[in-house]
């Protein structure tokens, strides 16, 4: 046996601090368009603990056990709603759709209220001049990279709804309840969050300049290198939410107590 081969196609991983060894194939097999096969593929250059070898990666490593049984076995585990919303996040922000695909499958299997619209029907609604979803249910629907700027969605159930890279500038969500929502790389600018419910919502990488969040639930929200440059944040709770890295520069701030401000441009902010 080449036992040279082997180790040449070992893999270590830190994630967020928790450690991993796997292999290339395992990485790049199951889930061929992914983020980890594209990483692993031989065309990008990989950075190295240059003590250890370890690759890092900037994530909570709670649930990789859990991607790695996926990409190893195809067997999904089951896990509480909390959980199974925290495993989804990490699942969209991986590009791991068949993990996604199962997880949400298995969640309305438990009896999670469905959506009362398809990613297909928000499509063909969305190419009218004017679009309402007031009040809607849309909880757990994929709207990623869909162009939804000016849409109402106040009084909306949108728990769990996958928002990464959609363009909802001045969108509304007025008292909506997004929690666990993904909004990775969103632009978010000039929206309107007024009173709406995003307990532990991902919102890192979003564009929020001059967004209105006066009297939001954001505790647990991650807004990890998000712009908010001049956003409204009077009376909202952000107990628990981690900013670092975040611009918030002239923004109007309130409750950062317990909040991850690491690295965060606070020039200008009002406290």
């Amino acid at each position: 046996m080449d036992r040279s081969s082997d180790l040449s196609s070992m893999v270590r991983l830190n994630i967020g601090g928790k450690k991993f060894c796997t292999t290339i194939d395992t990485l790049t097999n199951r889930e061929p368009d992914s983020m980890l096969a594209a990483m692993f593929s031989g065309r990008h250059a990989m950075s190295h603990e240059s003590k250890t070898g370890y690759v890092f990666i900037d994530r909570d490593g709670k649930h990789f056990r859990h991607i790695l049984n996926w990409l190893r076995d195809g067997i999904a585990p089951t896990l509480s709603d909390p959980d199974c919303s925290e495993l989804l996040r990490e699942a969209d922000y991986y590009q791991l759709l068949g993990l996604k695909e199962i997880l949400k499958a298995s969640r309305r299997e438990t009896g999670e209220v469905e959506a009362e619209l398809t990613r297909v029907d928000i499509i063909k609604c969305i190419q009218s001049e004017r679009v309402r979803f007031r009040g809607v249910n849309l909880s757990g629907i994929d709207l990623s990279k869909l162009d939804l700027s000016l849409v109402d969605f106040s009084y909306a159930c949108l728990r769990n709804v996958f928002f990464s890279r959609t363009n909802l500038q001045l969108a509304k969500f007025r008292d909506a309840d997004a929690g666990g929502s993904i909004f990775h790389n969103a632009i978010l600018r000039e929206c309107e969050f007024t009173g709406a419910n995003l307990r532990g919502a991902l919102l890192a990488g979003t564009s929020l300049q001059s967004a209105n969040l006066q009297d939001a639930c954001l505790v647990d929200c991650s807004f990890c290198g998000a712009d908010l440059r001049s956003a409204h944040l009077q009376n909202a709770d952000l107990t628990n939410a981690n900013l670092e890295g975040a611009n918030l520069e002239g923004a109007n701030l309130k409750h950062l107590e317990g909040a991850n401000l690491g690295g965060a441009n606070m020039t200008g902010a009002i406290r």
